[in-house]
């Protein structure tokens, strides 16, 4: 060890640890699964060394896979991580819960989603609430395909896109690899440089629009659940084209006020969960 690392009281260098969070964030800026010792220095701005041995170490962990001579991936050990965190900030409670109620008041009926985001098995979303009231989803020409199908794609939606907006790149290669699911609407998005224009103005605006991406007949306004500066999921409020032809600032206004809220009550679960943790 040389003089400048300063082990804490744990016996963790602080400069070992920024260089192992570095390693770590270029994982999610290369694109593709499996990354050369080479590719992941260059990209984590270290030497090729340094980066051997924290690769080395964290595949003993299991945080990183060592798939072949010089050649990693992370391993389970950041999937535990990542649903230890999901754990401790998203809990569905009185008041998320709230948020999607009164954004169903507020728009006079309006049909509202709360999505998750799912990276397993590729980047999706999961719907995991909503504020229907006495709303029959079927009546409405809503299929079970419709729900699990249709919407589960980040290209279609305003949802989707909502979420694929504030998606690293390396995130969004894939999904734009993706096929446009047969059973879309006839709003949705089927040229990649137009779905990729709109990623920015949504990131631009804080908000999506969606005419009839996902059902025919359908309109939507979405906005993003963030956990500090990462994308969770998005809130939807999706009505009757005849009813909302065009989204008034009032439902816009509206939809980003209950993704706010519910983002703040994320942050805030996370913030509690921290301090109950602590040693």
């Amino acid at each position: 060890m040389t003089g400048n690392e300063n082990p804490n009281a744990s016996g963790t260098s602080p400069r070992l640890f920024d260089r192992f969070i570095r390693i770590q964030d270029a994982f999610s800026e290369l694109r593709g699964e499996v990354h050369g010792t080479g590719e992941i220095a260059q990209a984590a701005g270290l030497d090729d060394s340094t980066t051997s041995r924290i690769l080395q170490a964290g595949a003993e962990t299991g945080f990183f896979d060592r798939v072949g001579r010089g050649r990693y991936r992370l391993g389970v050990g950041a999937v535990n991580l990542g649903m230890q965190a999901l754990a401790h900030t998203r809990a569905k409670d009185d008041e998320t819960h709230s948020a999607l109620e009164e954004l169903r008041e507020a728009t006079d009926g309006g049909l509202v989603f709360e999505y998750l985001l799912a990276p397993f098995g590729g980047a999706q979303r999961q719907c995991i609430d909503m504020a229907v009231g006495d709303s029959d989803l079927v009546e409405l020409g809503m299929t079970a395909l419709d729900i699990l199908s249709v919407t589960r794609s980040l290209r279609t939606g305003a949802s989707g896109r909502t979420i694929l907006a504030h998606l690293p790149r390396a995130l969004q290669e894939p999904v734009l690899a993706e096929p446009v699911p047969a059973e879309a609407g006839p709003g949705v998005y089927r040229d990649d440089k137009e779905l990729l224009a709109s990623l920015e103005e949504i990131r631009d605006r804080g908000y999506a629009l969606g005419f009839e991406e996902c059902m025919p007949y359908w309109n939507s306004c979405a906005a993003p659940i963030l956990w500090d500066n990462s994308i969770m999921g998005a809130v939807l409020l999706l009505k009757p084209a005849t009813v909302m032809p065009k989204a008034p600032e009032s439902v816009i206004e509206a939809t980003k006020a209950a993704a706010s809220r519910i983002s703040a009550r994320l942050n805030h679960l996370s913030e509690s969960a921290a301090v109950t943790l602590s040693p």
